[in-house]
Parts: C-alpha cells; sequence; structure tokens
C-alpha cells in the first residue's frame, strides 16, 4: 500500500566458485638436421599437431574430467532425478526404455524441466551417434521432429533448439546420460589462462631441438539449474 512501511527484504548471498587451471603439456622433439633440410616449417607443423591434441584433451576433459589434474566435467557431477533436484547435482529425465531411445517424450520433459530463464539460450549436447537415433525419432503423424539446417554455419534444430554433436558424450545404453540440454554458457565455466605457449630447446639432448607445450586450462558447473541430462531407463 502506498503509506505503508516497507522492511528489509531477503538479500542475495555470494558464495565462492573455484575453478583451477591445470596444465596440459607436451614435448615434442626433432632433429636439427629435420629441421634445417625439411622442404617445409616442421616446427609450425608439430605446433599444429600439439594444438589438436590439446583441443581434443580439452574436450574429453569438459565432458568427464574427474578434476584431478585436470578440468570437471560436465557428466562428473552427482545427478538425480529432477523431482528431487537440489544445488549442486544435475536434474535428469528418464528415457522411458531401459537400454534405448525410442520416443520423442522424454525430450519434451527435459525441455519442461528446465526454467524458462534459461530457455532462450538453450541448446543440445549429443554425439553423433545419438544424433542417428534422434533424426529416426517421429511424431503420431509420422513426421520426423528433426529440422535440418537450411544454412551454412547454422546448426540442426530439435524441438526449436539448436543442436550440438561432441564426439566425448557417451552412446545411448542402459544408465548413459547420452544427452544434455540447457543453457551451456550460463551453465558451464571454461577457464584458459592466457594462450598456448612454446620454449623451443636445444639444449637438452645433443642433436635435437624439443618443443616444450604448454596450456592451463580448468573448468566447471556454475550454475545446476541452467541444465539437464537425459538418464537411459525405464518408467
Amino acid at each position: 500500500g502506498e503509506n505503508e512501511q516497507r522492511q528489509e527484504t531477503g538479500t542475495p548471498q555470494l558464495a565462492m566458485l573455484e575453478f583451477p587451471a591445470m596444465t596440459l603439456y607436451a614435448e615434442p622433439e626433432a632433429t636439427e638436421e629435420m629441421l634445417e633440410d625439411a622442404d617445409f616449417d616442421i616446427a609450425a607443423w608439430l605446433s599444429d599437431e600439439v594444438e589438436i591434441e590439446f583441443a581434443e584433451q580439452e574436450g574429453l576433459a569438459h565432458i568427464t574430467g574427474n578434476g584431478d589434474k585436470k578440468p570437471r566435467g560436465l557428466l562428473s557431477y552427482d545427478t538425480v532425478e529432477d523431482g528431487a533436484w537440489g544445488w549442486g547435482k544435475l536434474g535428469y529425465k528418464i528415457s522411458g526404455a531401459a537400454a534405448d531411445l525410442t520416443s520423442m517424450d522424454p525430450l519434451i520433459d527435459l525441455t519442461t524441466a528446465l526454467k524458462q530463464g534459461f530457455r532462450p539460450n538453450a541448446s543440445w549436447l549429443m554425439n553423433r551417434f545419438t544424433e542417428g537415433k534422434i533424426r529416426k525419432l517421429k511424431d503420431g503423424q509420422g513426421r520426423y521432429q528433426w529440422e535440418p539446417s537450411t544454412q551454412v554455419g547454422k546448426p540442426a534444430t530439435l524441438l526449436g533448439y539448436p543442436v550440438y554433436t561432441d564426439d566425448n558424450m557417451p552412446d545411448v545404453g542402459a544408465g548413459a546420460f547420452p544427452i544434455a540440454y540447457g543453457d551451456f554458457r550460463r551453465g558451464y565455466l571454461i577457464v584458459d589462462r592466457r594462450g598456448i605457449r612454446v620454449l623451443r630447446n636445444p639444449y637438452k639432448v645433443s642433436g635435437f631441438v624439443t618443443f616444450y607445450t604448454t596450456k592451463r586450462t580448468g573448468g566447471g558447473v556454475q550454475n545446476f539449474q541452467a541444465m539437464k541430462l537425459l538418464k537411459v531407463a525405464a518408467a
């Protein structure tokens, strides 16, 4: 009311989130003669190969890493049926089949499990084999629910949300969590410390040049409300 006294309201609280940066390293070597005689840039080629391997190792860690000398991956956290969800755990919906995904219904349940504020930027995450299964699912009128992209660089959509594939996500199987859905930008934090560093060392082994390469990275869930999982299990 216009003349009512107004009391202090509840104050949001802050908590510390820790995402330590771990170190990826590689130390390939090449002979001095090879570096001198090759008709292409051996050092640049080695650098590219290391960068590819680093990217693959980072991708794996951000999905399955246990936090021991590596980032803590999305699927390393405790999970709980979404109706019993609490902070610090990821909620899940079940597929309804003990070892398979046979219906669109659990995917619809997954979208409605996410709070409205996270849906505008939500997307799907799965591997390519799970994608293959979902692309074959149809509604009651026999229509495919998968919407292929019509523009280069734009992802396909499922139930109106973009689909991204990551081969580090598990296959569909009993007890697995093959699909994640949510606003991953708000839900999962990746911490990268500067770029890749390369130390060229011609003194470690006589006649060889080593390329000591490091990159520091970390990561973990920062908002447990922003993402949901699908678990393959019977009702």
